[in-house]
């Protein structure tokens, strides 16, 4: 924990630009993809899977839901069990509004950095916070930071939970406008795509995540003129989705 508050505050020290161009150039991801397999796009379709991180948070996840409703668009929210049992009404929101639920964990452990137990407890807590809260039983797992280790692959397999990474993101863990997110994530989406985004701020370099809600419409205009919607994963994926406990 100590080396990684470290980095942290090393990372901090370098301009954003240089640390945007970082992010796209990270050759360890598509090695730790392959020896942790899991989905990073979806059959194409004329269609784009949405996702969010890191809540249920009372600072943007209703604006996102909002955002969502305004669309008519149907997203895939990866919660934290931490983040259900302080805002469990959320966590309600977001199913009784027609979204998927997915596991992100109990907390926001970096499993690769992790003992074996404590990435398997970790996954046990999280699901077990969502199936007593909501009922739900998950069927998808995101690793937080994209990164597996041995130990959570062999919990996703043993309960079959389908690992779900992503093909593009908006950068909106750090301090950028709504604009700034909308036009990272454009560049990337294509048909098939599995966008990454956050209704949290809680792990990010930012104050709010307000902004992710307000790039949602710029996100969605882009898509559209590209003539492709904005889908949860359940519906492009088969048996992906999550099921009444």
């Amino acid at each position: 924990m100590k080396l990684m508050r470290q980095a942290g505050k090393l990372r901090s020290l370098v301009p954003q630009p240089v640390r945007e161009r970082m992010y796209e150039w990270h050759p360890g991801r598509a090695r730790r993809w392959r020896r942790f397999p899991g989905l990073e796009r979806v059959d194409p379709s004329g269609r784009v899977v949405l996702t969010f991180d890191d809540g249920p948070d009372p600072d943007a996840t209703p604006a996102v839901l909002d955002a969502l409703d305004l669309l008519g668009a149907r997203a895939t929210f990866f919660i934290l069990g931490t983040q259900l049992a302080a805002h469990a009404e959320f966590g309600h929101e977001i199913v009784r509004r027609g979204h998927e639920i997915g596991l992100h964990g109990h907390e926001h452990v970096r499993h690769d950095r992790t003992d074996g137990d404590v990435s398997r407890a970790d996954l046990s807590r999280g699901l077990a916070a969502i199936e007593d809260t909501l009922g739900i039983r998950c069927r998808l797992f995101r690793p937080p930071y994209g990164k597996m280790s041995p130990a959570s692959a062999e919990v996703c397999a043993s309960i079959g939970l389908t690992v779900v990474y992503w093909s593009a993101w908006g950068l909106d863990w750090e301090n950028v406008s709504a604009q700034r997110i909308a036009e990272v994530t454009s560049a990337q989406v294509d048909d098939g795509g599995i966008i990454l985004l956050h209704d949290s701020a809680r792990y990010g370099r930012r104050a709010s995540a307000v902004p992710t809600a307000e790039a949602i419409p710029l996100i969605a205009g882009r898509a559209s003129r590209a003539g492709l919607s904005l889908v949860s994963l359940g519906e492009v994926v088969s048996g992906g989705a999550a099921t009444p406990a």
